[in-house]
């Protein structure tokens, strides 16, 4: 499938891994909506329209379910149709299970897993009537395995998987395909404040010997968009940290 003026919307996409993904498909000649809670770069919309196609952006809180209605509707009432949307909005509040707060575990569900959800529900409203569409939903190795410190991150991203393979059997007879893709350690800013040892400790763990970057997991996503013969998968990029049998 040719991705050449498709309208792609990528959620959190100001930054790191949602801004490469918005920079590959942009490449691949799709039109771009852009999301993110603060206003984005001149730079970055000049670099995303420096290959052929138009931008649209549309700032506000994806946890929000009325907001999330308004970006797919004023997506495609600016570009006529909703083709791909990634969601890559999300958030961390990193501590050990005993001392988190009840804020600090509702507000990264309510990010991570109900955001994904509410832009599913608006965008599934449109794809049905086109009879076509791509979703693909950004997870991550701590949601298949978990982690020390992050047991409210663990739980999102593993609702992430659930709620992608149970959209993926409902929308699939209307041609709609839904997936997952699970970052593994990634060189993004949310790593470069790790010390040095942390980092040493994080490549001991990855098969590989090195953290992935954003373009890794761009690719894939477009890769997902482009084969409409893969649904309710989750595509582990990750140097090999977590292998399925």
């Amino acid at each position: 499938m040719t991705l050449k003026n498709q309208t792609v919307i990528v959620t959190g996409s100001s930054r790191g891994i949602g801004k490469a993904v918005a920079v590959a498909f942009a490449k691949a000649g799709a039109n771009i909506v852009l999301n993110a809670r603060k206003p984005f770069s001149e730079e970055l919309i000049s670099e995303l329209e420096g290959y052929g196609v138009k931008t649209h952006t549309i700032l506000g809180d994806v946890s929000d379910f009325d907001f999330a209605k308004q970006l797919i509707e004023e997506s495609k009432e600016v570009f006529g149709s909703v083709d791909v949307l990634v969601n890559n909005a999300g958030i961390t509040n990193d501590m050990l299970l005993m001392r988190m707060s009840e804020e600090d575990f509702d507000q990264t569900i309510s990010v991570n897993l109900k955001g994904t959800f509410n832009t599913i529900r608006h965008a599934s409203k449109v794809m049905l009537k086109q009879k076509s569409g791509t979703i693909i939903n950004m997870a991550s190795v701590v949601g298949l395995v978990g982690n020390v410190g992050q047991a409210n991150y663990a739980a999102s991203k593993a609702g992430v998987v659930g709620l992608t393979k149970s959209a993926a059997r409902e929308l699939s007879a209307r041609g709609i395909t839904v997936n997952a893709i699970a970052p593994g350690f990634i060189d993004t800013e949310m790593t470069d404040v790790l010390s040095d040892k942390m980092k040493e400790q994080a490549v001991s763990q990855i098969p590989l010997k090195h953290l992935g970057n954003v373009e890794d997991v761009a690719r894939a996503a477009v890769f997902l968009s482009e084969n409409k013969y893969i649904t309710g998968q989750v595509i582990n990029v990750d140097g090999g940290m977590v292998m399925n049998g």
